[in-house]
């Protein structure tokens, strides 16, 4: 067996036990930050307060189990005992919590997405049966109303397969920051144009505000906030875009709504993908669920910062933050 006196348990990261007849004898530094510093001499069952990891320490041979909420509450962690000479216990502790998030997230994500799918799919393919009954098939009005839904569903679905795609590039593309110059006022005035109803204005306080960034995205990043502020603010409200320059050489873009505002219970998850605050009134919209989520990440991999604020009956500002960027344009 291996000698416990050779293992350099201080110097390991995660967290390390030695227990001998059910005390623990030595806990090095990470162990103790995690478990506290008073545990050298305890009981590993008073110390650990978990029948698993006491059941593993007991057992003859040692092991490996995965345990839940060990010190921390919602804390998931990868415990191994490997038995030493003179039936001395080594446990190590390896934190999983964020593998298991992730992978929860992953198959979050998965699932909801094949929900999401699967319900214009499914309209679509029982109003083609129908279409396919000579009866219903066969009244004009009836086949143009119901390929009219065809039609709508397919959109949907094709939109959002473009948004999973889209998402899937930005994600792919997240460490890689980008570094061509350019406008911001340029860009937001080319939003206002894409949208010629007269409902948006422009607000700022420079004539210009470069940032190194991806033109492409952050013309995106505005088209998918004007766009939500047009759908779900008063109808013929006003949206405004405004763009202020700060002592700190970061620059606001801000797009705010005359809407109903949203319930401070839904703000925090905003930006989840498929998260909607009303999902009837997102779908009758023809919300995907998913343009909050592509602005927020394409923020991020511009190393910048985006926030949404909102009262009820006062309306949604969604801001972002760059740095400014010394570059000059080409």
């Amino acid at each position: 067996m291996t000698s416990a006196a050779n293992i350099p348990l201080e110097f390991i990261d995660e967290p390390a036990l030695l227990i001998s007849d059910g005390q623990i004898t030595f806990a090095n530094s990470a162990a103790k930050a995690l478990l506290g510093g008073h545990i050298v001499g305890e009981n590993s069952r008073i110390a650990l307060r978990n029948p698993a990891a006491v059941a593993l320490i007991d057992a003859a041979g040692g092991g490996r189990i995965r345990l839940e909420g060990l010190a921390v509450a919602g804390s998931k962690w990868e415990m191994a005992c490997h038995v030493l000479e003179n039936d001395v216990r080594l446990v190590t502790l390896n934190d999983i919590s964020v593998q298991s998030s992730v992978a929860r997230a992953h198959s979050d994500f998965v699932a909801n997405a094949s929900h999401e799918l699967r319900t214009p799919l499914a309209a679509i393919l029982g109003y083609v049966e129908t279409l396919a009954d000579d009866k219903a098939g066969g009244d004009i009005d009836t086949r143009a109303r119901f390929l009219g839904i065809v039609k709508k569903e397919a959109l949907r679905m094709k939109a959002i397969i473009e948004d999973l795609m889209s998402l899937s590039r930005i994600e792919a593309s997240k460490h890689d920051t980008p570094n061509d110059p350019l406008d911001l006022v340029v860009l937001s005035r080319e939003a206002v144009g894409e949208f010629p109803n007269g409902r948006i204005t422009m607000v700022n306080n420079v004539d210009s505000a470069v940032i190194a960034g991806d033109r492409g995205q952050i013309a995106q990043v505005l088209r998918n906030l004007v766009d939500n502020a047009i759908k779900y603010g008063k109808a013929d409200g006003a949206v405004e875009i405004g763009i202020e320059a700060t002592a700190t050489d970061w620059v606001s873009v801000t797009v705010r709504d005359e809407g109903d505002g949203i319930a401070p219970e839904h703000l925090p998850r905003l930006t989840e993908r498929f998260y909607r605050a009303d999902a009837s009134r997102s779908r009758e919209a023809g919300g995907t669920g998913l343009g909050l989520s592509i602005v927020k990440h394409i923020v991020e991999r511009h190393r910048g910062r985006f926030d949404i604020t909102s009262k009820a009956g006062n309306g949604t500002i969604a801001s972002m933050m760059f740095k400014l960027s010394d570059q000059p344009l080409s």
